[in-house]
């Protein structure tokens, strides 16, 4: 677990040690993260916040900060596993932090107020005594002068010194009072305004047996508010000068906190209403300072909390030192009238000595008793209220009977003088006409008006952990949070659900939330209900135009249940109040009146919003019959084409899916519709990185179209395959010869002026033959090139300029080539939104200023490659990323962290499905390491080196000792194919020439590295380095016997070296 520490300095710390939080603007992210409390924080506002004068680039600036702070934060998680603490969330960012040492402070002093309540001055003391311990400076101390924090730091300082007073009164009441005495000095002296402090000074002094300078502490602070603020002290200050003259009995025990004067924390159990609770604690603090009656009113559906929330300031109060007392409207009849008001004069006669008056003693006639029974209720609680303050709470006032509204009237109506706080908790989707007449006429008092809304996917979270009583996973939590809309009672339902039968069952509805659901759906009309049920099969937001029956029918119907909270309005749109209500709904439907309604959805939607693919499909697919079954293929591909376009290829795959199980269900026979479904299909699953997938469909879809004997049909199934690629070497040879084979065959019978068409098989001849060093493939990247630049169609030129990349390896050092590639990838892309091949534009350009040592730049790209596949969902970026954050670790000559991040990446590498990679990568990964310290390279034969090991294989036997042996190795050592690791490859080839002394083989090396003298060995691959070349060519050189030349490539090798460490 991650620990945050803000009353000091910003620091975080886990189970290693101190967290690295970089810079300072990293820092002042995470500071504002924190003080959000879990809350989102709009980017704008990050950019707002961290620049008075935003730079151009502070969004991209931001994003860098959350990503290298991500890392910092979360070093183990899995390659697009979604972040369990810094997250997104639109419009920005959140951070879920489980361990903050300014909440454990808040809890603390919380907690002390409870103790010293029940006399347990001894556990109060250890409890502040830690707390304040946890103190390291100033809270957010590098950030107290910022606006965004002030209010914060405000808060915290203040809570710290109402701590630091109730460890005086914990220590009076264990008979410290000249320690407590010399504490509250030096307290005043700093704060002198701070009235409650005075007063415990004072004290203190007086129960040290110093009574005079007990009564001078309260002349001076009366002096210093006179003289500084204009104001006469406080009755309570006042009270205990005339107390300590008249050598009051009471000046023996601990006076009491002031709570007028402090502000009150709430307990934290209390999940997700601190703001809330906020705002009923100010309420009663305006009471008490005016001595005078305040309404609060607390308002929500079923289940939102309320009386939980009302609990919580019973509690608080209680332990300030108020009266509290609880009348629950009954929820079924028997109990007599005003049966509420009953029970709170019994509450009060439990803790006062004031006898309860019989108040319809005297009447007259009916009308006078209820009159002067009212009067007297009044008068009582008027009575109470002047001991202490009283708080009086009316639960569930969409129950009460006419006489308990009436007395609540007459409270409001002439309320008492005294310092009494009375509150109100009703459902909302339960307002009954005389709540609704009461709640109208208490407006003139003004009163606080509450409304518990839903929690945020933090706090239920939090709830859910509680409720469970075990750790929670965030993606539990997130389901847990969308289906019960964030009410309160229906995620503990769904969190115990979920403790007792695990996660395979948070789809459903728990048993309690549906016997609750199913009360509820009784008190709609018959025809109301089937509107419902029909409107919970259509979807959680309830179109009115698709639900049969008279215009006037359904709207009564709607009426009904937005009524009795079955629907909420959300602007001009109507849905489900939670997922939970819509699914018991939705369980009472049987199957085949699902599909009826499902089809009979569909059709209403062809004729009123034909646009509105993806609701039509839906509905299409949902009914799943053969008379549909052709309309639901049709919809559900022009659906899938749509995802494509706003790139969400989960999206797209899993609606290509249902297009060609709805096309085969419909029996239709046309081959070449069902082509162009499987290419669809085939694009998204290699977006999504489900390559294996891809490779199946795609073969079978090309040997099917060239059957068909249409070359046109047969182009366009191959040129449908446009998915960026950046890794050089084919992972399927054999398949790549298939489709080499047929797009040569289309091609020649394509006719020429099909230029699009044409364009795209050359652009398909340059991907399949990349990695072969085929002239054939280079030259169809140029002209595929050339004829999309003709074309002026930026997603074709693209895709050409991604064959074009795959040829810029017949040579070392063409890394600046690639950049340049890159750049104009990244231009075009970002400008025509073409999102997977902007991706791959930043990762060209990763490797390439990798390869240059311009780490800088690189870190830039990564940083953009990051944020874009983390928003679209593309797992295959992340593999690459974190292979160079170890590359970066490496040429920095971080050797330790560059092992262990090679290491990490490759456990990752399993199950991608990326072949060329996967084989022989981190063994040659942690040779180049060796080689570039220059530590004896140790190289085990036994190990995986895949189509490494013909360049390993000579040093492993020279390694054991058989130069013979490595002699002929070496002499077999193929040519480095036309990829991303041929200068790795060269590197090690020159390591074995100059082991050996092999002139020939060190000048023909020497020969084929000098073009990349500039360049970090295997960097460009972006995930390995064997150093700088220039090293490697001083070493050739020095066997070759050019001294000169070994003494340029040495200066050269380690400014080289000194520049990639920066």
């Amino acid at each position: 677990m991650v620990k945050f520490g803000v009353l000091g300095p910003v620091v975080a710390e886990d189970d290693r040690g101190a967290i690295d939080l970089r810079g300072p603007r990293h820092r002042a992210v995470l500071a504002r993260l924190l003080i959000a409390r879990g809350r989102v924080v709009p980017v704008g506002m990050l950019v707002d916040d961290l620049w008075e004068v935003p730079p151009d680039g502070a969004v991209g600036a931001v994003q860098s900060f959350v990503a290298t702070l991500r890392r910092a934060l979360e070093p183990g998680r899995a390659p697009r596993t979604p972040a369990r603490l810094l997250v997104t969330e639109s419009p920005g960012y959140a951070l879920r932090a489980e361990f903050v040492d300014a909440w454990q402070f808040e809890a603390a002093v919380a907690e002390s107020g409870d103790l010293l309540a029940h006399g347990r001055a001894e556990d109060a003391l250890a409890h502040l005594q830690a707390a304040l311990d946890s103190w390291r400076g100033p809270a957010y101390s590098e950030f107290a002068e910022e606006h965004w924090a002030r209010a914060e730091v405000t808060r915290l300082g203040e809570l710290r010194l109402l701590a630091v007073e109730r460890r005086a009164e914990a220590g009076l009441a264990m008979g410290r009072a000249p320690a407590v005495a010399a504490d509250m000095r030096a307290h005043v002296s700093e704060h002198p305004w701070r009235e409650h402090a005075w007063q415990l000074l004072a004290v203190a002094l007086y129960q040290a047996g110093r009574q005079r300078d007990a009564l001078e502490a309260l002349r001076t602070a009366k002096a210093a508010l006179v003289a500084e603020l204009g104001v006469d002290p406080g009755p309570d200050l006042r009270r205990l000068e005339a107390d300590i003259l008249a050598q009051a009995p009471r000046l023996s025990a601990t006076p009491s906190a002031a709570p007028a004067l402090e502000p009150v924390v709430a307990e934290r159990r209390l999940v997700g209403r601190d703001r809330e609770l906020g705002q009923l604690t100010a309420a009663a603090a305006e009471a008490a300072d005016r001595r005078e009656f305040r309404l609060a009113l607390v308002a929500g559906e079923p289940g939102a909390g309320k009386t939980a929330l009302v609990e919580a300031l019973v509690r608080e109060l209680a332990a300030a030192g108020w009266i509290t007392a609880w009348g629950r409207n009954p929820e079924h009849e028997g109990a007599p009238a005003t049966w509420p008001w009953i029970q709170l004069l019994d509450g009060l006669a439990a803790v006062t000595n004031i006898p309860v008056p019989d108040v319809f003693a005297g009447a007259d006639d009916a009308v006078a008793a209820r009159f002067h029974a009212r009067r007297r209720v009044v008068s009582h609680i008027s009575a109470v209220a002047a001991e202490r303050p009283v708080l009086l709470v009316l639960d569930d006032l969409h129950r009460a009977d006419e006489e308990t509204l009436a007395q609540l009237t007459a409270l409001i109506g002439e309320p008492v003088h005294r310092p009494v706080l009375l509150v109100g908790t009703y459902r909302s989707t339960e307002l009954s006409p005389g709540l609704a007449e009461v709640l109208g006429r208490s407006a003139g008092s003004e009163p606080a008006r509450i409304y518990l809304g839903g929690l945020d996917r933090a706090e239920v979270g939090e709830l859910a952990r509680a409720a469970a009583q075990r750790e929670v996973p965030e993606e539990v939590a997130q389901i847990i949070h969308a289906r019960s809309g964030g009410n309160p009672f229906f995620a503990r339902e769904l969190a115990r659900l979920f403790d007792t039968d695990g996660d395979a069952t948070l789809h459903a509805v728990p048993a309690g939330v549906r016997d609750v659901v199913r009360q509820r759906l009784n008190a709609l009309p018959g025809p109301a209900r089937t509107v419902l049920r029909q409107a919970a099969v259509i979807g959680d937001d309830v179109d009115i135009d698709l639900l049969t029956g008279t215009e006037e029918a359904v709207l009564d119907a709607v009426d009904a249940a937005v009524l009795l909270g079955f629907l909420v309005e959300s602007g001009s749109r109507l849905r489900f109040a939670h997922a939970l209500v819509r699914d018991t709904v939705h369980a009472e439907v049987s199957g085949p009146r699902r599909s009826h309604w499902h089809a009979k959805a569909a059709e209403a939607l062809e004729r009123i919003r034909p646009d509105d693919v993806e609701a039509i499909a839906h509905h299409f697919l949902l009914a799943g019959t053969t008379a549909t079954a052709g309309r639901a293929a049709h919809y559900a591909a022009l659906a899938a084409q749509r995802a494509e376009r706003r790139f969400a290829p989960h999206e797209a795959a899993r609606l290509w899916e249902a297009a060609i199980a709805a096309h085969d269900r419909s029996g239709a026979t046309d081959p070449r519709s069902r082509l162009d479904l499987v290419m669809g299909l085939v694009r998204a699953l290699a977006i999504t990185g489900d390559l294996a997938a891809a490779r199946v469909h795609r073969a079978e879809a090309i040997t099917a179209a060239e059957a068909l004997g249409d070359a046109e049909s047969t182009a366009r199934v191959i040129g449908a395959f446009d998915v960026p690629g950046i890794w050089t070497t084919n992972d399927d040879p054999a398949m790549s010869e298939q489709v080499v084979a047929v797009t040569e065959r289309t091609l020649a019978a394509v006719p020429e002026h099909l230029v699009a068409e044409r364009a795209r098989l050359l652009g398909t001849l340059a991907m399949e033959l990349r990695g072969t060093g085929s002239d054939r493939g280079r030259e169809a990247a140029a002209e595929a090139v050339a004829l999309a630049r003709r074309l002026h169609d930026p997603e074709l030129l693209a895709f050409a300029l991604n064959g074009r990349f795959m040829h810029t390896f017949d040579r070392a050092g063409l890394a600046p080539e690639r950049a340049q590639t890159g750049r104009e990838l990244v231009e075009l892309a970002a400008d025509r939104g073409l999102v997977t091949f902007e991706v791959l534009g930043h990762l060209i350009l990763l490797q390439a200023h990798s390869a240059l040592a311009e780490f800088g730049v690189a870190d830039r790209h990564a940083a953009a490659a990051d944020e874009l596949a983390e928003r679209h969902e593309l797992p295959l970026v992340a593999v690459f990323t974190r292979w160079y954050a170890a590359v970066r670790d490496a040429a920095a000559g971080r050797v330790a962290e560059a092992e262990a991040g090679y290491r990490a990446a490759a456990a990752r590498l399993g199950g991608t499905g990326m072949w060329g990679v996967e084989r022989g990568t981190l063994p040659l990964a942690l040779l180049c390491l060796r080689i570039q310290e220059d530590r004896p390279s140790a190289v085990d034969l036994a190990a995986d080196w895949g189509p490494f090991l013909p360049w390993v294989r000579p040093l492993g036997l020279l390694d054991a000792g058989d130069r013979d042996a490595a002699v002929a190795a070496a002499r077999a050592i193929p040519e480095s194919p036309p990829d991303l690791l041929r200068e790795a490859r060269l590197c090690l080839t020159a390591t074995t020439a100059v082991r050996l002394g092999d002139q020939a083989m060190m000048e023909q090396t020497y020969a084929a590295l000098e073009p990349a003298a500039a360049e970090l060995a295997g960097a460009g691959s972006g995930l390995l380095t064997a150093g700088p070349v220039a090293h490697h060519l001083e070493k050739l050189a020095t066997g070759l016997g050019r001294s000169h030349a070994a003494q340029r490539n040495h200066r050269r090798a380690a400014e080289i070296a000194r520049k990639a460490r920066r």
